[in-house]
């Protein structure tokens, strides 16, 4: 169930969020102060792909405090601008029968968009 999910997923807009997040890690990754932000939304951009079968996991040393400053900065600079494209993403999912397991994808994903690091979609 879940290949076909992703599959769907990929064909419903999967895709181009994938690649926004890739291109947005990319972009992020010229300089060498956003070089940890751009590692990790490209790493959010490969899950991206493919979010049916998984969920979000604490990595076992999720707490340190690089990691929650990290987490600060993303949530001030790009975190709440992700989640709320989820969320709006989920919100327009959700209007169809059809759509509700894309929407549920949407915001299992808003976590990981506000703090990203010390998480891992698994």
């Amino acid at each position: 169930m879940s290949l076909i999910g992703n599959i769907l997923w990929l064909i419903a807009g999967g895709f181009l969020t994938g690649c926004g997040y890739l291109i947005g890690g990319a972009l992020m990754c010229l300089t060498v102060i956003g070089l940890p932000f751009g590692l990790m939304s490209i790493r959010l951009g490969l899950a991206t792909f493919a979010p049916f079968g998984k969920r979000v996991v604490e990595r076992p040393n999720a707490n340190s405090t690089l990691r929650i400053v990290f987490n600060i900065l993303w949530l001030v600079l790009f975190g709440w601008e992700i989640a709320v494209a989820h969320l709006c993403s989920a919100a327009l999912c959700a209007v169809t029968i059809i759509g509700i397991p894309f929407a549920v994808q949407h915001i299992k994903l808003i976590p990981l968009s506000l703090f990203p690091f010390g998480r891992d979609l698994q």
